[in-house]
Parts: structure tokens; C-alpha cells; sequence
């Protein structure tokens, strides 16, 4: 029987939308207040959906102590407190733009190959109280259709 377990960790961090080949006024025009020269920042909570089978004995279908881990390297350690634009080279200069969308997948990227504790099935990003993303991963990867979750 599958059970979904959710984590949510926590990070600030700045970022900027900016084509660099675009001019200032189609940067401002396309990413508005987004595409101030220093950024801006947001709280963001990252929640992480694994599937698993608990244990007979345990009870538990996750390491959560592994999974806490993880994160801690791949999430927190890299993108709390920092620019993401500075900080991660997928969205430096000429790079992805930092969307929410294209963060979450990034994320996704860096959990996914290094989870070893369940299998990872949903990635929710909360850029602030009323907007998040969610992504499920690649179409490729999913066995089935996502599952549905409360808002």
C-alpha cells in the first residue's frame, strides 16, 4: 500500500528576470518590476512528495532523516540567502530565466538523481502565500497520471 509523505523546507532568496540580448524596455515591458537591476527577493517553501511502502516493522515509508539531508544540500545549502542569478550557472547570464517554474525544475533535477529513500513524486514551490508551482517531472518519468493533491 502506497503512502505520500510531504516535507516542506524553507529559503529566502533574490533573484532577477533579465534576458540580456533583450533591451532594458523590453525586459521592463515583458518582466516589470521583475527586471529591476538588483533583484528582489521572496520566502519560498518548497514541499517534497515521495511515495513509498511502509516498512512492516517500522512503520515508516521514508528515511525522513535522508531525505531531511538531501535537501539540506541541495535545496537550502545552495539557494537559501543567496541570488539565484549569481549562485546557480543555470540561471546566470544568458541562462534560464529564475521563474518559479523553471526553479522547480531545476530543483526537481538536483533531488530526483540523489533520492534514495522513495521515489519522488511531486515538487510544490510556494513563491509567496498565493502563488506556487507544482511539477510532477518529466512526462518520460511519470508511471501514471500525477495524483491529485488539496491546494
Amino acid at each position: 500500500m502506497t503512502t505520500y509523505l510531504t516535507r516542506v523546507v524553507h529559503f529566502s532568496a533574490a533573484h532577477r528576470y533579465f534576458r540580456p540580448e533583450w533591451s532594458e524596455e523590453r525586459n521592463r515591458k515583458a518582466f516589470g518590476p521583475c527586471a529591476n537591476p538588483h533583484g528582489h527577493g521572496h520566502n519560498y517553501a518548497l514541499e517534497v512528495t515521495v511515495a513509498g511502502e511502509p516498512d512492516p516493522l517500522t512503520g515508516f515509508a521514508v528515511d525522513l532523516a535522508s531525505l531531511d539531508r538531501l535537501l539540506e544540500a541541495q535545496v537550502r545549502g545552495r539557494l537559501d540567502h543567496q541570488h539565484i542569478n549569481h549562485a546557480v550557472a543555470e540561471f546566470g547570464p544568458g541562462g534560464l530565466v529564475p521563474s518559479t517554474e523553471n526553479l522547480v525544475i531545476w530543483i526537481w533535477r538536483q533531488i530526483a538523481p540523489n533520492l534514495e529513500v522513495a521515489q519522488l513524486v511531486r515538487l510544490r514551490l510556494r513563491e509567496e502565500p498565493g502563488l506556487f508551482v507544482d511539477y510532477y517531472g518529466p512526462a518520460e518519468e511519470r508511471k501514471a497520471s500525477p495524483p491529485r493533491f488539496d491546494v
